[in-house]
């Protein structure tokens, strides 16, 4: 059926008009709600949010611990390497033994002050990589040979034989022999180690020298009386106990100074020889493991940030959810009660 033009002409000019009361009505509705904000009506979509939130979020994390462990990667490599460079040999390194000696006992007997040489007790120690089992019997020989030609002794001495050769000494040399020490024994093999220790004795030496002067003094001065006065029985008794008491005490103290003197006259070198299975020496890793492993460093602690910001923020978050919650709860109550009436 085709409507015909008059008719919709006609239904066009009579428009339905509301009536007076119904508008009023409207009106007051109107003007008893408050006015609202432009951004009140405004809803975030969470759902929607959340989807493109958490994907940027991770992305973001994976990207900066992948940056960061590509940063720390080369000073981690650092880091793991030994003191002594691994290429270097044998005669490049002992100069760094000789200098560390040189400056903490300026050649040890010969750094004097105003009263004579300063007693000083240095130790050393020396780890040497050889290239196999066999060289490391010749290695302990030479460290032998080479310290009795210094004046020196043996202390103690290990040599192991076998896939895994290691030898193990303690020799004594005497102090202004110890740089000539170091050098030799560092060329037996590759330097894996070396420490060089300097310890002053000389404080110790003056407090047991002053002590001894004080007790020489003493015994002199009760053996003059002894000898010079009239004394009666107790008193005399006293004075040779105390004599005697002395006498012991000047004796030790007399062995402290001696050894004090002998530490500080002979140095101790402990040295190791190994192999490089025995060192137990490994291949440095590669960037990309390194990599990888600081970027999982970064991840674990920016997961432990992210769990300490989710604990201090969550009770935030539970008062923002109640308060939404019972605004959207208060403006249903609203519309349901303007419905209704």
């Amino acid at each position: 059926m085709t409507p015909s033009p008059d008719l919709i002409h006609e239904l066009r000019a009579s428009r339905p008009s509301a009536p007076a009361d119904l508008r009023n009505r409207v009106r007051a509705i109107v003007l008893e709600q408050p006015r609202q904000a432009p951004w009140s009506n405004w809803r975030f979509p969470v759902r929607r949010g959340m989807l493109v939130a958490v994907p940027a979020a991770a992305a973001l994390a994976l990207a900066s611990a992948g940056v960061l462990g590509l940063a720390r990667s080369d000073s981690r490599q650092a880091l793991r390497q030994s003191p002594v460079d691994e290429t270097a040999t044998a005669e490049s390194t002992a100069p760094n033994a000789l200098d560390a000696t040189r400056a903490g006992a300026g050649g040890v007997g010969k750094a004097a002050d105003s009263t004579g040489p300063r007693a000083q007790r240095v130790s050393a120690s020396l780890t040497v990589e050889v290239a196999n089992p066999d060289a490391v019997s010749r290695a302990a020989q030479d460290a032998l040979d080479l310290t009795r030609s210094l004046g020196g002794y043996v202390v103690s001495s290990s040599v192991a034989t076998g896939e895994q050769g290691s030898a193990s000494l303690t020799v004594r040399v005497p102090v202004d022999r110890v740089q000539d020490a170091i050098a030799g024994l560092s060329r037996l093999g590759r330097i894996v180690s070396q420490q060089v220790t300097i310890d002053d004795l000389q404080q110790n030496l003056d407090e047991l020298t002053h002590r001894q002067a004080s007790v020489l003094g003493q015994i002199a001065r009760i053996r003059a009386r002894l000898d010079s006065e009239t004394l009666d029985a107790p008193t005399e008794a006293v004075l040779r106990a105390r004599l005697g008491t002395l006498r012991g005490e000047l004796r030790a103290l007399r062995q402290g100074i001696s050894s004090t003197e002998a530490e500080a006259r002979m140095s101790t070198i402990q040295l190791a020889v190994v192999t490089r299975s025995a060192s137990g020496a490994v291949a440095p890793s590669s960037r990309i493991d390194r990599t990888i492993d600081e970027a999982l460093g970064v991840l674990a602690w920016e997961g432990v940030i992210a769990l300490g910001m989710l604990i201090v923020l969550a009770p935030f978050a539970l008062v923002g959810v109640a308060a939404w919650l019972g605004r959207r709860t208060y403006r249903r109550r609203e519309e349901e009660r303007l419905l209704a009436t």
